[in-house]
Order: structure tokens, then sequence, then C-alpha cells
């Protein structure tokens, strides 16, 4: 068993998502390998150029259509990742697939060119997953991370393919590298015309620092940050700017959700409110300066994987063979254990529950888990844009 352990990203003293192995096997690696992005363009089919129709096979695994190119001998799923072969006996044509329920799938899979005027969504995402590959600070739960909320919101909460924008550093095009300016101008496009009925998601999964206030809007002195790919050149992302970019222009109506695995993400949007599951109240978090950090009539709820001084974790002890973040991992799985009617509360409630199968509570454990300089996994923390009952309201995406 290998020991738990805390990397810096320069040195010893600073801090960042840290790593707990329960397990010496490495986690797999190239993520994604075959991962056919519904955002990247397909350079080969190109519908406005040519009158052939496009041409599908049903996914293996989960049955879906799958647009395939031509001479293409296997595809690989974007939502369960199977790799189905391509045959002449499955190959089916646009003009002989059914109308109705297949039309729909057809949509809620990208099978339609990026380069065709998508239509408007109701329910739309920002999936980012940094893993900063070959750097010495990388982390190995990231990618899987980012897979795994894709395919919940594919899956469970009902949105469609075109609606998540998917940026990981894995990405061959340039646009979909998570780097500052192109998570900036994802968000831009997240919150672009939203109107009422409108259920936005962001969720990172990467690095995240804190650095002195200098403009008196923090109770606590620091500003948080997210770390995008290029931050050693470009710059973090502030809590400042993901709360001008994503909170300041939400209307009455619009819901956005935001999901932050990384250090220091507690308060990573710079909401008016948090709220303490121990004392089951809500704390105020105005900055003291007075700068307005509310929406314009509509709601933001955030949560994070631990306080602003805090740090996350990523772990195999869930899954054994391959890193996880934990907070990710136990947001998944409350989600799918209950993806109808669950109060925030009882998500939180489930998450540290899970959690705290990592952490056990016995004394003797506690000291092994001492002895093996484990860090234990901080608990969830969950912010919002105003005050509601956690035990009453359902948590919806």
């Amino acid at each position: 068993m290998e020991k738990n352990d805390t990397r810096a990203m320069n040195n010893r003293n600073n801090n960042h998502r840290y790593k707990v192995e329960m397990c010496s096997m490495k986690a797999p690696s190239n993520f994604l390998r075959n991962f056919k992005n519904p955002w990247r363009p397909s350079p080969s089919v190109d519908l406005t150029q040519t009158n052939m129709q496009p041409a599908y096979v049903p996914c293996n695994g989960c049955k879906h259509l799958l647009m395939v190119e031509e001479n293409t001998r296997n595809v690989c799923c974007p939502s369960c990742q199977t790799i189905t072969s391509v045959t002449k006996k499955k190959i089916t044509r646009e003009s002989e697939i059914p109308k109705g329920n297949y039309g729909k799938e057809m949509e809620a899979n990208g099978l339609f060119p990026m380069d065709l005027p998508a239509p408007r969504r109701a329910k739309r995402a920002v999936l980012c997953g940094v893993t900063y590959q070959e750097r010495k600070y990388r982390l190995k739960g990231t990618k899987y991370d980012v897979k795994d909320m894709y395919g919940l919101l594919f899956h469970y909460l009902g949105f469609s393919n075109d609606s998540i924008r998917l940026l990981t550093d894995e990405e061959k095009t340039p646009n979909l590298v998570p780097t500052k300016e192109n998570i900036k101008h994802a968000l831009q496009w997240l919150v672009k015309d939203c109107q009422a009925g409108d259920s936005l998601v962001f969720y990172f999964s990467g690095h995240g620092l804190r650095q002195p206030d200098f403009k008196n809007d923090e109770l606590d002195g620091y500003d948080e940050t997210i770390c995008p790919l290029d931050f050693r050149t470009e710059g973090m992302i502030l809590d400042n700017d993901l709360n001008t970019t994503l909170v300041r222009p939400l209307t009455r109506g619009v819901t956005l959700h935001a999901i932050v695995d990384a250090c220091h993400s507690g308060t990573i949007l710079d909401l008016p409110y948090v709220y303490d599951t121990k004392r089951k109240n809500w704390i105020d978090n105005h900055p003291p300066s007075g700068t307005e950090k509310g929406t314009r009539g509509g709601f933001a709820v955030c949560i994070s994987a631990c306080q602003d001084d805090k740090l996350a974790a990523d772990t195999s002890a869930f899954k054994g063979k391959v890193m996880k973040g934990a907070m990710t991992f136990s947001f998944i799985e409350a989600i799918k254990r209950n993806p109808n009617r669950m109060s925030y509360g009882a998500l939180l409630d489930s998450m540290q529950n899970t959690i705290n199968q990592v952490n056990p509570g016995n004394c003797f454990k506690v000291k092994l888990q001492k002895l093996l300089r484990c860090n234990t996994i901080p608990e969830p923390l969950l912010s919002s844009s105003e005050k509601f009952d956690v035990s009453s309201t359902i948590f919806k995406l």
C-alpha cells in the first residue's frame, strides 16, 4: 500500500490539490482514446459540401446511434466509451432511420456537424478537466472526473450532446484545450442570452490556489482561483472573474450550478451566502467593500470540494485502480442513487457519507492514518446567491 501524500506545485510550502492513493497500481493512461468530441467537427464528413447521406451504426453498449465516416472500421461511443466495429450490415443511412425517438437520439448524440446552426438548449454545460500533462504537478484523477461528469449529465440528467462543451488538455482541437482564454470563451457561451427556464452547469476539475486580495472583497483576505492549463504564463482565473462572467449575468428564472473539484474552492464564485452543515444555517459572505456579487434575479449555487483554506483530494480508495476526485465521485454517486427528487441537504449528506467511508472515525484508524501520513478528505461546501431551505429545496440540474 502506498502512503498518501501531498505534492506541491513549486515547493513543499505551496498549497494545491493533493493525492490520496490507496493502491500501488497506476491508473490507465490516454483517457478518451478515440473519443469523438461532439464539439470537434469531422474533417472528412462535411454535410454542407456533399449530397451523401450520413451513415450511422448502433453502439454495442448504450445502443445510441453513432455517425461514422466512410471506411471507418471502429467507432468509440462518446457516452459509454464502448468500441463498436463498423460492418455493412450495421450501417444505416439517414433516410432509413424512422422519425420520432430516433431523431431525438441522433440530436442528443451530437450527430449534426458543429458548423451547422445548433438549436438553442435550455440545458447547457461547460466541463473542464485539466491534468497538466508532463508537468511535475500533474493530476491523475481529473481526466476521469470530467468523463464521469459528462456521462452523468448525458445519461441521467437529460443534457444533449450538443449542449455540453468539454475542455481537456488531451484535445487536439485548439479551442477545446482548457487554456485561460478558451475557458473564458466557454463560460461566456454558457450564459449568453440566458433566459427564464435555463439550467446551466459549470464543472471544473484541476488545481486551485489562493492569492492576496487587494480589493477588500474577501472576508479572509484571499482571492480563490482556478488554474487553467497555461496558468504559469497567462495567469489564474480569479473568483472575481468567475463571479463577473457567470453569476452577474443571471436573470430571473435562470439557474446556475457550479461544481468545482479543486483546492481552496469554497467560495470560488464569491457568492453572498455559505452554508454551515454543522449549525444548519447560512453564513453571510458579502464582501466588506460592499461590491455587488449577486445575480440579476437568477439563482446561483456552487458545490465546492472544500473550504477556502483546505485542500481537495484525488483518491483511488473508491475504485482501487483508478484515481478519482473525491468530491466528484461522491457527487456523482449521490445523483445516481437518487436522480429525481433529492434535497440539497440530502445531497450533501450523501456526499459526506461516501467520503466518510474513506475517512474512518474510530481512533485506531485515525492513528493509522497519521502513521501513514494520510490526508483526510474534506467535506464539500455549499454556497449560494440567496438563502433557501436546504432540507426541502429539491436539487435539480
